[in-house]
Formats: structure tokens, C-alpha cells, sequence
């Protein structure tokens, strides 16, 4: 399989409009019971809002944060301080020095294309026992948004660059996500959709930045805009996007 070409997302803008993930998160967290003491691996950590909200329930424990985008963890190292271990790595590759209590990832997984390889490495990376809570975008996640994206890639300029493109993105159902933590060694998994529309606060931006991104690197600069606004003009307003929630609870056995 080839390797998935990563994006270094524009850190300092999705730190401002990514108050819909944070609420998410928020969930995520409270389906994850900690003492205060353990050690976490937040996988893909962002700009490091949520695991800023991490980091204060592990009063006497730590925050292992981990993701692709360099400019995302330049940006996460400055929120969180000059003690936290954050690094670059891709979660497909991921090989830490010690492994972690619990793992918790939020809207993260459905931008990783291998979700085999990411269990497995997410399965070695906790201890015996250790739990894996997470959440990301499952089947049928903005499906109306991205059916006009891919209506407006069909027109020129923008077919040669993107046109067919079904996107970087891998939806997944709750019964291929199961059947695929338990090859990779995780036992009593839970797996469930969540719908979760969300207006936001800044649509232009927040389409722009969060849901249009990697489309936008794959065209030249000077019809980027261009596109954005031909997408822009073809949704409803106010914007809505059908966000689905794919719930994820699983144990590394002891």
C-alpha cells in the first residue's frame, strides 16, 4: 500500500474554529475514567485545545501527544508548555519509549486510509489492560457537503486537479471498525454512530480550513479561492453540516 501523503494544516486558523471538535472531545473525555495518575497518549493531538482538557485530569500523570502535521504540534508544544512530550509522527508509525495507560484520540481516524495498520500500533502502544477511547467521522460524515464538492470538481478548472477525487477521508461503519480492533488484538469493543450536525461559527473559514483543505493542495494557489467560493455559493445557508460520529471503546486485554 502506498504511503499517505500527510497535509500540515494551517495550525493557527484551525485552532480558532475548531470549537466543534473541542465539544466533541469533551464527550470522548468523559467516556474515559482516569485516576489522575496515568500516563495518556492523545493521538493526534491537533493544535492542543483538547489536550490542554487532557492534561488537567492527569494532575500527577502526563499527556503523551503525537501527530502529523508539524505546524500542528509547533503550535500544540507552545499551549501546553515546555515539559509536555509532544512529537511529530504518523499513527500508522507509531513506536513510543513507553507504553501508556489509555489511549484517547479525537476526530483524527478518519484521515488515516490504514485503519489495520493504526490498531495494531495503537494495540502496542498501550500496557496490558489499557483502554483505547476515541472518536473521529464515520459512515455517511458530511455527505451532503462533500456531494457538492465533488459537483463543483467536475467543472474547470478544477476536474484536471480533482475531479473523481473521492477525497483523503476513510468513513467507517461500526461492524468493519470492530471486526478490525479485534485483529489487532483489542477485546470488548464498542462501535457505534453518532449524528452530530454543526453550525459554524465562521462557515467560510471553518469549510475552508477543516473540510476543504486537501482538496485545495492538490490545485494551483490562484484558483484555490475560486473553488472555495463556487462550493460556498451552492450550499444552503445557514450552513449545516452533517457530521456522523464514529464512537469507538476498546481494551488491550491484561
Amino acid at each position: 500500500m502506498s504511503r499517505q501523503r500527510t497535509r500540515d494544516w494551517d495550525a493557527a486558523t484551525y485552532d480558532r474554529v475548531s470549537t466543534p471538535q473541542v465539544r466533541w472531545a469533551m464527550e470522548v473525555l468523559d467516556r474515559l475514567p482516569l485516576n489522575g495518575d496515568e500516563t495518556v497518549l492523545d493521538a493526534g493531538c491537533g493544535s492542543g485545545r483538547v489536550t490542554l482538557l487532557l492534561q488537567e485530569r492527569l494532575p500527577r500523570g502526563k499527556v503523551i501527544a503525537v501527530d502529523s502535521s508539524p505546524s500542528m504540534v509547533e503550535k500544540a508544544r507552545d499551549a501546553l508548555g515546555p515539559d509536555a512530550e509532544v512529537f511529530v509522527c504518523e499513527l500508522t508509525q507509531l513506536d513510543l519509549h513507553q507504553r501508556a495507560d489509555a489511549a484517547f484520540s479525537n476526530a483524527v481516524f478518519h484521515w488515516i486510509t490504514d485503519h489495520e495498520a493504526l490498531f495494531a500500533r495503537l494495540h502496542e502502544a498501550l500496557k496490558p489492560g489499557g483502554r483505547l477511547v476515541a472518536q473521529c467521522g464515520g459512515a455517511g460524515n458530511i455527505e451532503r457537503f462533500h456531494n457538492v464538492m465533488k459537483e463543483v470538481a467536475q467543472n474547470e478548472p478544477f476536474a484536471e486537479h480533482i475531479g473523481g477525487w473521492e477525497g483523503p477521508w476513510n468513513y467507517a461503519g461500526p461492524a468493519e471498525t470492530g471486526a478490525r480492533l479485534a485483529a489487532a488484538g483489542f477485546a470488548d469493543a464498542q462501535c457505534w454512530l453518532q449524528e452530530w450536525p454543526v453550525e459554524p461559527d465562521e462557515p467560510e473559514q471553518f469549510i475552508r480550513t477543516v473540510c476543504m483543505g486537501h482538496h485545495l493542495e492538490r490545485m494551483p494557489e490562484d484558483i484555490r479561492e475560486r473553488y472555495v467560493q463556487e462550493v460556498w455559493a451552492k450550499v444552503p445557508k445557514p450552513l449545516t453540516l452533517d457530521y456522523v460520529r464514529l464512537n469507538i471503546d476498546a481494551r488491550r486485554p491484561a
